[in-house]
């Protein structure tokens, strides 16, 4: 080695950001170990680096006694003086025996140690970027597919997207594609580990996050999602601002806002409720697009009881549940749908303003966008 070696370190330093001290120490350590394999030697060594000339020295260390039992180890207390008449009895001394062909030894070992050093390195400043991004979204290529993944390439590392988290209503191929939510970012031996998914619920809030500058700006909060990937979902947003509308901003002009978050997840309808503190006013809201006459609740258990209007019970339920369901999950509380009919049979007592047919219903001022979408925003 040489000082262009030396000037490789240092723009390797520059560049990726490893200390040349910690690699010429690195060196040093895996000279150690290759000279002992290459030499047949048990004796205990010191290599040295310059770290101006990059000139390469191996030291014998060896223990001054009176008399040596083992001379790989140990060195007469004479013969140490004529190295140094400083010595004394159980001191170490270093006797250079570095080999006539060692450089090209060293030369193969520091290229090694450099390549791993580099690798480690590059490996831990992806592991850095992308620990501090998890819970975020980002967009790769996929790259390829086998049982469990598909394989996207992120840029400067490959991350996995189990097919488990994959929308049933999507499929991808080679070179598409695709915004996917960090889940997981893991060191392992081959680097990091990135996972994926595409049907969290974090997904759903990062997209709105990215498509509404009132929520990115901290004016519109999303309280709440509850999702079900590829199907429906329902988000809960509130504004800190009472002349900002939180339905309408997420909505958008047109509908485009919420359009464009609608074509990423493939057509997944999207319901946009207002948040309330009110439970019962909350709980109504969930249950958008059906109209709600009533809604009891019992704060103990956390169960709300709700009156629908007949025309409007399978609606609030949804098919197979899904929208009942939905709000439950939106609300955190249980919810027992009932319709006015089935709660006038049980004697249920409604509120006033619902007695008559002509009954006032909570107000409808949340949005419901599906596919193709073009509602205009409501006042």
């Amino acid at each position: 080695m040489n000082t262009e070696f030396i000037d490789a370190l240092e723009q390797i330093e520059r560049e990726k950001g490893i200390s040349k001290d910690l690699l010429i120490e690195a060196i040093e350590a895996a000279l150690i170990s290759g000279y002992k394999r290459n030499f047949n030697s048990a004796q205990n060594v010191r290599v040295d680096v310059n770290r101006h000339t990059g000139l390469v020295k191996v030291y014998a260390r060896k223990t001054v006694v009176e008399e040596p039992t083992d001379p790989r180890l140990e060195i007469s207390l004479d013969a140490a003086e004529q190295i140094d008449p400083g010595f004394q009895i159980g001191d170490i001394a270093e006797i250079e025996v570095t080999p006539r062909d060692f450089g090209r030894i060293a030369a193969q070992t520091a290229k090694q140690v450099v390549t791993q050093r580099i690798r480690e390195a590059e490996r831990g400043m992806i592991y850095n970027t992308f620990v501090d991004r998890e819970y975020d979204i980002v967009t790769g290529i996929v790259q390829r597919q086998d049982n469990r993944f598909y394989y996207v390439d992120l840029g400067k590392v490959e991350a996995v997207l189990p097919l488990t988290e994959v929308m049933p209503t999507e499929k991808f191929t080679h070179n598409d594609r695709v915004k996917a939510y960090i889940t997981k970012v893991e060191k392992t031996t081959k680097g990091p580990q990135i996972m994926l998914s595409r049907t969290h619920p974090g997904l759903l809030k990062r997209l709105f996050e990215l498509e509404v500058p009132e929520i990115y700006e901290g004016v519109v909060e999303l309280k709440s999602v509850a999702r079900e990937a590829g199907y429906r979902s329902k988000i809960a947003v509130f504004s800190r601002n009472p002349e900002v509308d939180p339905v309408g901003s997420c909505v958008g002009p047109r509908g485009l806002r919420v359009q464009a978050i609608v074509n990423e997840l493939k057509g997944e309808k999207i319901d946009i409720v207002k948040w309330s503190e009110d439970p019962k006013e909350l709980v109504a809201n969930a249950l958008s697009p059906s109209k709600v006459v009533s809604v009891e609740t019992d704060e103990e258990n956390k169960v709300a009881r709700v009156v629908v209007p007949d025309y409007q019970l399978s609606l609030a339920i949804g098919k197979e549940g899904q929208n009942a369901r939905l709000a439950a999950k939106l609300t955190n509380w249980k919810i027992d749908i009932k319709s006015e009919s089935q709660a006038g049979e049980d004697g249920d007592v409604l509120p006033q303003h619902a007695a008559s047919s002509d009954h006032e219903e909570f107000a409808d001022e949340n949005y419901h966008a599906e596919a193709a979408d073009a509602e205009e925003v409501r006042d």
